[in-house]
């Protein structure tokens, strides 16, 4: 083994010797080129500086090289296309640092031409900083990266008056994207959209506008986000709750490509993730400029979206980010008697103030008369009784989170109805229409009736064969597919490739509609339905259901004695798989979504769909994760078809042990909030990456519930995020709401609607009583193990 781990470092350093150069610096006569030598790397390995892959080239950056995730913090040409893998970076005897092709333009990337030779670059070298720098003669530095950064701020590294951090276009496109964060003149650091600075269309700010010049953003090695003067002194610190915590080595703030300034932590194990330590907003609609013109951003589990107001359509229906414009005619101006309007209400929706005229109003209906008085006003905002008049287009809108805030949106021509003129043409012209009208209806009634009945005998006939046809299938509500046992058989190659075995039955994997899409087929074992009709009836209730968060039902096979289900495939495996076997411990933030994701699935069940649905086996086995992360509630809507003589891990009881409620034990009756008690232990195992019993750790580790409560019992709940540094009010937060959904008594445990409103912070949580069943005498390990 020891000689295995010997050949692989060996390895390791042959190929980073072979991917970095030879030097760690360049001079003139030395070059870096995509293939090879493509990066130099700092002293201690931290920062590499060079070329790396970006789209279907290289570009030249900056990187952090020694953690699994090369995050790139600054790069060269941003708007620049990609370099073909035949360039050369070169520092030229004239100072200049360039990319040269083989055939075409030198691009450059530093220049420090200068009559002074002192001034002259006659070296280039990356610093454990990540500043790269050219150097003179002398030693002395030329020029740095760190005086022209890009979306980036490193420790170290000052973002001066007139200063900008602009954001990339996408995590896969580093060009100049939509935000940007300006550290102004008078002292003010703020966030602005793209081109909207001389606007004043800021969306956050830190309020020091009164500072002066000279003041500027600085970024410590301990991860303290501040504003220093001109004099030195700390007018402002902007991550007030900066702890210098033990543990993280690596720090960057970053304006990301959704429009919002974070400071991000890396521990020293290079396998980590990225935390956020601190966000300019939690609220991810509240950077302008994410949706167009005459359009507003809200939020849909959990992302931005762009909307249309009423009577507005789409520019471009693929890119709904361009905005909208309406589908309606308007001449607000027409001063003709006969012009008409009406308006659209559209509520809670905030707008960037382009009001040409603010007046005073007591009232939503005073105000959207004004409005109609006034021929220059197409849209009008109420709020706090204020009046705004404006014209379109209107920008920068978001969904407002509190506060009252009306828009009313004036239209006219065809959808507010015609003027007095044009309804007298009609009127006039009606009596004839009518009249001709008449005529030729009672001509055609005959014949239309004749053919019509003879129609309707056709399509009676047809509907018939077609139901014979159907025959006791999902009603035609319910897009399932049925298949034939055959046919499953063929799609899962015999039923050869097992991804999964539970309670329920095996699952295999296959593919079906031609090799076109890959499926996971459950094959059900010891149902209860044993009709066709009864099991059909199950297939309706869980087709009906449709959520981002469950996994979906495509299909199904009632063939003989097979029962077989048709699922999505979900290619990353389960959140046990995530949780407890995965070398990497999935970061506190993506847990945290894992959380609301999956609370949001089981309140559809509870509330939502159709038919309500208890799950009666909440686990982290039974939550699948899509290719993008997020996690989805598979096995739900099945406990009806479980046979309540299985063995294994399952008992009469349909659950897992260490899960189900204590109503179980009791025979009481089971409601949904025996779903509510398993997804709170499930919540202690997502806080602490492991399971609910663990045999090897302390005593009174052992069982994890037990655990948690007497750490928040001892206000020391950051025992249970060893080796990582979470917020200590986040964590309270979560502890805090998995101690109420394990309250013994489920009257006492919250729906999950309110767990929702809970871990977004849109309610108080109080806190939670002790666990009655740890009051009394302490649990007792075999009593949570599940059976083999």
């Amino acid at each position: 083994m020891a000689f295995l781990v010997l050949l692989l470092l060996l390895n390791f350093v042959f190929n980073a010797t072979n991917a970095q150069s030879t030097s760690s610096i360049i001079k003139p006569g030395s070059s870096l080129s995509p293939i090879n030598n493509s990066y130099l790397l700092s002293p201690s390995g931290q920062f590499a500086f060079g070329f790396y892959p970006y789209k279907k080239g290289y570009s030249v950056g900056i990187w952090f090289e020694n953690i699994q995730q090369k995050t790139i913090v600054w790069t060269a040409n941003r708007e620049a296309s990609p370099f073909p893998s035949d360039v050369t970076l070169v520092l030229t005897t004239e100072g200049t640092l360039i990319v040269r092709p083989k055939q075409g333009q030198d691009v450059l990337i530093a220049d420090t031409s200068s009559d002074d030779v002192s001034q002259l670059a006659t070296s280039a070298s990356i610093l454990d900083s990540g500043n790269f720098v050219l150097l003179n003669s002398s030693g002395g530095i030329v020029w740095k990266s760190f005086d022209f950064p890009t979306d980036t701020i490193l420790p170290g590294q000052r973002l001066a008056v007139t200063g900008k951090l602009v954001s990339s276009v996408a995590e896969s496109d580093h060009g100049s994207g939509k935000f940007l964060i300006l550290m102004q003149t008078d002292g003010n650091l703020v966030q602005y959209p793209v081109g909207a600075v001389e606007l004043g269309a800021g969306y956050w700010a830190t309020s020091t506008f009164n500072a002066g010049y000279g003041v500027s953003l600085n970024l410590d090695g301990n991860g303290h986000l501040y504003l220093l003067n001109d004099t030195g002194f700390n007018i402002k610190s902007i991550n007030t709750n900066y702890v210098n915590a033990s543990g993280k080595s690596m720090y960057r703030a970053t304006i990301d490509t959704d429009g919002i300034f974070r400071l991000y932590s890396h521990s020293s194990d290079r396998f980590d993730d990225w935390y956020t330590e601190w966000s300019s907003s939690n609220y991810r609609c509240d950077p302008f400029g994410l949706c167009g013109e005459n359009s507003y951003c809200v939020m849909i589990d959990g992302e931005p979206v762009c909307r249309c107001p009423p009577h507005f359509d789409f520019i471009n229906k693929k890119r709904q980010e361009l905005g909208c414009r309406k589908n309606y005619s308007l001449v607000a101006c027409d001063t003709r008697n006969d012009q008409t309007f009406d308006f659209l209400e559209v509520n809670d929706v905030s707008w960037k103030d382009d009001a040409y005229l603010s007046l005073s109003s007591k009232t939503k209906n005073s105000c959207r008369d004004e409005c109609y008085r006034d021929c220059s006003c197409e849209a009008a905002v109420f709020e706090n009784e204020l009046c705004k008049m404006m014209k379109l287009p209107l920008r920068f809108g978001r969904r407002v989170l509190s506060g009252q805030v009306t828009t009313f949106l004036k239209i006219g021509g065809e959808l507010a109805g015609v003027g007095t003129r044009k309804r007298k043409r009609k009127l006039r012209m009606d009596m004839l229409i009518i009249s001709i009208t008449v005529a030729c209806l009672t001509l055609g009634f005959l014949a239309v009736a004749t053919i019509g009945v003879r129609k309707y005998r056709a399509y009676v006939r047809k509907y018939k064969r077609v139901l014979r046809l159907v025959n006791n299938r999902v009603a035609e509500d319910v897009s399932l597919k049925s298949f034939s046992f055959e046919e499953l058989k063929d799609a899962t190659n015999n039923f050869v490739e097992v991804i999964g075995k539970g309670a329920y039955g095996t699952v295999f994997k296959g593919v079906i509609f031609d090799g076109e899409r890959t499926v996971a087929v459950k094959r059900l074992e010891k149902v209860v339905a044993e009709g066709e009709s009864d099991f059909l009836n199950e297939m309706k209730a869980i087709g009906k259901t449709h959520h981002k968060n469950l996994v979906r039902l495509l299909g199904y096979c009632y063939d003989g004695t097979n029962r077989l289900l048709v699922y999505e495939y979900m290619e990353n495996g389960s959140l046990a798989d995530f949780l407890f076997k995965s070398r990497l411990k999935v970061n506190w933030e993506v847990r945290v979504e894992i959380v609301l994701s999956i609370a949001r699935g089981i309140c559809y069940l509870h509330e939502e769909c159709e038919t309500r649905i208890i799950h009666c086996d909440i686990k982290p086995e039974n939550i699948l994760m899509d290719d993008k992360g997020y996690a989805k509630i598979a096995d739900f809507g099945l406990a009806k078809l479980l046979m309540p003589n299985q063995t294994g891990t399952y008992t009469e009881i349909r659950g897992t042990r260490g899960y189900f409620a204590p109503e179980w034990l009791r025979n009481l009756p089971i409601t949904v909030k025996a779903d509510v008690y398993s997804f709170g232990i499930m919540l202690f195992e997502i806080i602490c990456c492991r399971r609910s019993v663990k045999a090897d750790v302390p005593e009174n580790e052992q069982v994890l519930a037990f655990w948690v409560n007497d750490c928040f019992k001892a206000n020391e709940v950051e025992k249970l995020v060893q080796n990582e540094f979470v917020e200590k009010s986040k964590l309270e937060k979560m502890v805090k709401v998995g101690l109420w959904c394990t309250q013994d008594e489920a009257s006492s445990r919250p729906s999950m609607k309110r767990v929702i409103l809970m871990l977004e912070g849109t309610v108080n949580i109080p806190d939670p009583p002790l666990l009655s069943s740890f009051v009394s005498s302490p649990p007792r390990l075999s009593s949570f193990v599940t059976s083999p």
